[in-house]
Order: C-alpha cells, then sequence, then structure tokens
C-alpha cells in the first residue's frame, strides 16, 4: 500500500465511483499541434494513444469506477467517439456533457456534479480530472483515489498534490500540513519555486479533485452560488438522450467564467489533499512533452525525418517534410503543414502567445490543421489564395457528408478514385472516377460514397468568402449543427 493510505482505503476502492474528464482546454502552449478543433487532450504520444484515451483508461481501471462524465464543447462530440471507439470493450459508454462554449471548470464541475446526482444520488462519490495529463503509476493514482474517497466520505473537497522533483514555474502549489490545506499558490518565480522545493511542504497542484456529489453541490451554494444557479439553469428539464446533456446555449454564455481552484477551493474550509507519488505531469509545454521520452546521446528528441549535425538539447517534430537542423540547441522547433514553431526551451510556456496573436487575427492556424478529420472522412486543404481554395476529400465507405450549403462560395468537384453520389438540388447521380459536377453558390448540396472503397475528390471553391463557418446543415447523419 502507498505511503499516504489511510485506514478503510482499501475498502474504499471497491465503492462507487464516478469519473468526470474535463476535456475542453485548447492546450495553446503545445501549438502548432494542438489547435481550437484539435486540442490536447487528442494528441497522440508515440504509443499510438491519445492523451484522452489514456485519461479513459486510467479511470476504467479503477476497481469501483463506473461511467465516466466526459465535459466536452459540442463541436468536440464526434472526436471524443472516435477515441472511445477504439477503446470499445474496455470502457463501458460513456456520458456526455456538451457545453456551447467555454467557461473555465467551476462551471463543468458544477454541471457534472447536478447531473451525476440526480442519476445517482447525493452521496455518488465524483473524480474530476483533466482528459490532457499524464500519470505513469496507475497503482499509486489506485491508492491515492482510495485514499481520497475515504476523506470524501466524511464530506471533505479532496484535491491531490504532487511532491516536487523540481523548482517548476508552470504549476500551481498547494502549501499542507499532512492532509490539511494551508493556501494554495499561483504559479511562482524561479525564485519562490527554489524556495517552496527546499520548504518541503509545497505540493504541485494536480488539478485532481475527489468528493461527492451533493458536498460539492453543497459547498459552492455557500462560495459561489451565481456559478451554481446560473449553470444549473442550463441544465434542459428533459434531455432527448440520457447519455447526452446539451447545454443552453444563451443561458451558458452568461454563466460567470472561473476555475473551481478560485471558485470553491480557495474559499472553503472543508478542503483536504492526498499527497502522492503518481508519475503525473500536466503536459503543459513542449518541454515537458519532450520529456516523456529519453533524449539520445545529446539529449535530442527527435521526431519525424530529422537530419540533425552537431545539435544539441533540441525537440524537433517533423510531420510530413524532411528537416534539417545544424549547430543549434536548446531549442524546440515543430514543422507542421502549414505552421512552424521555433522556440528556445527557457520560453516554452510563451508559446500560448503566438496562439493568441493568430486567434486576434482570426487565421485558422489557431483553430484547423490543414489536414482535418470528420466522421465521415478526411480533407486536406493543399493550396488557397484570394478567391479560391483547394481540398483533397476523402469519404470512407457508406459516409457521406451533410446535406448543406453555402453562401459565399461555389465548388467544383472531380473525381479521383472511388464513386460519389450526389445530391446537386433537385438532382441525384453518380459520378464515376474521371468526372466532375459543379455546385453554384447557394445550392443544397450532399457528397456521399456508396461504394466499398475511400472516395477521393479533388474540390476547388471559389468565392469572395471560403473560410469553414460559412456553412448551412440542413440534415446532417451526425447531429452537427454548424
Amino acid at each position: 500500500m502507498s505511503l499516504y493510505a489511510t485506514p478503510g482505503a482499501s475498502q474504499a476502492l471497491m465503492q462507487p465511483i464516478f469519473p468526470v474528464i474535463l476535456c475542453g482546454g485548447v492546450g495553446a502552449r503545445l501549438w502548432p499541434l494542438s489547435r481550437e478543433q484539435h486540442p490536447k487532450p487528442f494528441l497522440r504520444l508515440s504509443d499510438g494513444q491519445s492523451l484522452l484515451q489514456k485519461a479513459l483508461l486510467r479511470c476504467m481501471q479503477l476497481p469501483g469506477a463506473r461511467t465516466s462524465y466526459i465535459v466536452t464543447n459540442r463541436s468536440l462530440r464526434l472526436k471524443v467517439e472516435d477515441d472511445w471507439k477504439e477503446l470499445a470493450g474496455t470502457t463501458p459508454p460513456l456520458h456526455f456533457i456538451l457545453e456551447p462554449c467555454p467557461r473555465n471548470t467551476a462551471p463543468a464541475v458544477a454541471v457534472a456534479a447536478a447531473q451525476i446526482a440526480r442519476q445517482h444520488g447525493e452521496d455518488a462519490i465524483m473524480l474530476v480530472q483533466a482528459a490532457d495529463h499524464i500519470i505513469t503509476n496507475q497503482q499509486a493514482f489506485a491508492e491515492a483515489v482510495a485514499t481520497a474517497m475515504t476523506l470524501a466520505q466524511t464530506g471533505k473537497l479532496v484535491t491531490f498534490g504532487i511532491h516536487p522533483t523540481a523548482p517548476e514555474t508552470g504549476y500551481g502549489y498547494i502549501e499542507t500540513q499532512g492532509s490539511k490545506v494551508i493556501r494554495f499558490v499561483e504559479k511562482p518565480s524561479e525564485e519562490k519555486a527554489r524556495a517552496y522545493l527546499e520548504n518541503g511542504n509545497f505540493l504541485w497542484n494536480a488539478g485532481i479533485f475527489c468528493f461527492t456529489a451533493g458536498n460539492l453541490l453543497s459547498e459552492m451554494r455557500q462560495h459561489c452560488p451565481d456559478i451554481l444557479e446560473d449553470a444549473i439553469r442550463c441544465i434542459p428539464i428533459q434531455s432527448e438522450s440520457p447519455v447526452v446533456l446539451e447545454l443552453d446555449a444563451t443561458k451558458f454564455s452568461h454563466v460567470r467564467e472561473q476555475s473551481l481552484d478560485y471558485a470553491l477551493m480557495e474559499k472553503s474550509h472543508e478542503v483536504a489533499v492526498v499527497p502522492c507519488n503518481i508519475g503525473w505531469s500536466d503536459i503543459g509545454s513542449w518541454n515537458a512533452l519532450g520529456d516523456l521520452q529519453p533524449g539520445d546521446a545529446n539529449n535530442n528528441r527527435l521526431h519525424g525525418h530529422i537530419l540533425a549535425h552537431q545539435i544539441s538539447n533540441c525537440t524537433v517534430c517533423a510531420e510530413s517534410r524532411v528537416v534539417g537542423a545544424v549547430g543549434v540547441k536548446d531549442l524546440v522547433i515543430v514543422d507542421t503543414a502549414d505552421a512552424l514553431l521555433i522556440a528556445h526551451k527557457s520560453q516554452t510556456q510563451e508559446v500560448k502567445q503566438i496562439f493568441n496573436q493568430l486567434k486576434s487575427q482570426d487565421h485558422e492556424a489557431h483553430k484547423y490543421h490543414r489536414c482535418v478529420r470528420r466522421p465521415w472522412g478526411i480533407y486536406t486543404v493543399l493550396e488557397e489564395g484570394i478567391g479560391f481554395k483547394i481540398k483533397r476529400i476523402e469519404v470512407n465507405p457508406g459516409e457521406s457528408l451533410s446535406l448543406q450549403m453555402h453562401y459565399h462560395r461555389s465548388e467544383h468537384w472531380v473525381v479521383v478514385a472511388g464513386m460519389a453520389q450526389v445530391v446537386n438540388g433537385d438532382k441525384q447521380f453518380l459520378v464515376n472516377t474521371n468526372e466532375s459536377t459543379y455546385i453554384p453558390a447557394g445550392q443544397i448540396h450532399r457528397l456521399s460514397n456508396p461504394g466499398k472503397i475511400p472516395l477521393i475528390i479533388i474540390e476547388v471553391q471559389s468565392g469572395h468568402y471560403l473560410d469553414e463557418d460559412d456553412i448551412h446543415r440542413v440534415d446532417d447523419r451526425y447531429g452537427r449543427h454548424t
């Protein structure tokens, strides 16, 4: 058993627990791999699993784990389902809480607690964690959870504290005295972080929480009643599905945006901490992501087709192109189809500033990759310029795009492999390999693959406005609204 296990922890392991996985962060510090519509939880590591998949497996390997609740943006639901389907047979069905917009963690956890209390009772124990963290010691994690469950059953709001191994400035800290929380501390300067490390009473704040649904709701009612009340108002009286809860968009946009730490944990007198060593990292920077794998003889971490000469202590990642590096050290170089990042390792926390600049400019590189996965297949932007965009679209066998129309662009489709079934206005017809069709702006249309091999087309868009949000869906088998 763990050094930090408490009496009754082994019994707690067998009690039901309901994991709540928060899958809403963008991961701006991991741009250009992490984008708004392909955020950090979906990044694949060297073993082929995404961070979200690891979180799902980690939770469901707990002895008392029941159905997991995923809180995510409605636009990411299908991506979550795709990751979950790859784990079919190892995890039970997911329950979705779909946010129309991000409002930070306090509203998300409030809605999850209300839903779990409604479905399983206020004594139900919740385990809240982020979808994009790494935990490498499953046994120590299970023991820490058992300890937290025991404390939660006594009415405590439990947070997990990680014994620091370095003066990390990218994490928040918790000053402790045993299991008692003295105070929460913001991300410190390097000088303060070193002092915390030497002090021995400070832990990294892992952002993992355990409590009963009823206790969480009671404490929020006392310390942040506006967030709780406004969040609960967003829950529909009757949901169309028992496993999908879609929050009211207008109401949710007015909920006060704040983290659970600020809104509740720093104010409540019922907070306890479980100190633990569980191999935790929040993968909050390119340095942290690089450190998941050992370096070579020169402490380089190279991913892709990299040609290196006299470089040291570098992380270089190339998705497709050949990257050459000569005579450099202490750099992070990340090359994708449409963006290149070069950063000094001492400044990787500041990569978010580049992401924020792109977002303020409404540049698509903050939101999409050139290669974008969809539930029906995948598309890649090959080239674009003023008034035109060229895509390669691949539709999986038996799948189809939504019945849709565009206000500002026309489209030419050329089939290069397979056979397309096309709805073009009031006509429906087949388009064979080496044939084409034209969709004028304002025309309702649909592209489907009726065959047993992938359908590949080249799409040429023409118009004054070619962004992805110029789409009106009339019907969609995947339940997408926009």
